[in-house]
């Protein structure tokens, strides 16, 4: 089991593209069990196999905060046939990854996430054609006038690809407005680096924005383009897999840390 996902887990959460890339043809090994379940332990709840907890690569059980998350991640391994395909099992992944890599670092973690503040997506608008410009406008600005009114987060934009300084004052509002715990950070991180956005990441764990509206935030151009020029069924494809690790991390974030109000 353990080398199944000692790819996968050696990836930290803050990386989830190269992840994908990596595991694009994952190893595939003959299913060793015959049922997944969950149990009680101290911290929470582990994913057992025949009745033995899982284990990180290193060794580390796997203790899941939530009952709720622990009982999708036993749906994965449950959900195998007579081989365990890794990729299939992104919430399986993002755990190991957040027992590895952030339980210990979840400031490091959190210090690489909102990097993000001062290069965000967001920030940088297309000139034209109008259109595009519209439609970044209708998906963006809400995100940013409530990173405004409700954090005192002022970010300034900028047309084009120039780089443009943020005001050192609305990075450390919006860093301020990140979870603690190392669920919830690895689940924005991932997040962040699918879409390019920590401020799109930081609405959906406040309630800001759902999933759906952060994902096609996130694809406002890509998605304008193909409409110009048709769609890449290479793009579309690996799309596809990044919006699996997208969803795994919504799930996550959901479980540990419910949405509230702005």
């Amino acid at each position: 089991m353990r080398e199944l996902f000692d790819e996968a887990a050696g990836q930290s959460p803050t990386d989830p593209r190269e992840a994908a890339r990596q595991s694009a043809r994952p190893p595939q090994r003959k299913r060793f069990y015959q049922e997944a379940g969950v149990s009680e332990a101290e911290g929470g709840y582990v994913v057992v196999l025949d009745g033995k907890p899982i284990r990180t690569p290193s060794g580390r059980q796997v203790v899941i905060p939530s009952r709720e998350l622990a009982d999708v991640v036993a749906a994965e391994w449950a959900a195998q046939g007579e081989t365990i395909d890794p990729l299939a099992m992104p919430l399986t992944r993002i755990a190991n990854s957040v027992v590895e890599g952030v339980v210990d670092r979840v400031e490091l973690v959190s210090a690489d996430l909102a990097k993000y503040f001062e290069s965000d997506l967001l920030f940088y608008r297309a000139g034209h054609p109008e259109g595009l410009v519209a439609r970044e406008a209708a998906h963006w600005d809400p995100v940013l006038f409530w990173a405004a009114e409700t954090l005192g987060a002022h970010f300034i934009l900028s047309e084009g690809i120039m780089h443009v300084k943020q005001p050192e004052e609305a990075v450390r509002a919006a860093r301020a407005a990140l979870p603690q715990d190392a669920w919830s950070v690895a689940a924005l991180h991932v997040v962040t680096t699918l879409t390019g956005s920590a401020l799109l990441a930081l609405a959906l764990a406040h309630g800001a924005r759902d999933a759906g509206q952060v994902w096609a935030a996130a694809h406002v151009d890509e998605d304008w383009n193909a409409e110009q020029w048709g769609v890449d069924e290479e793009a579309a494809e690996r799309r596809a897999v990044r919006l699996r690790d997208f969803e795994a991390a919504v799930a996550v974030l959901a479980a540990v840390r419910p949405p509230t109000g702005p």
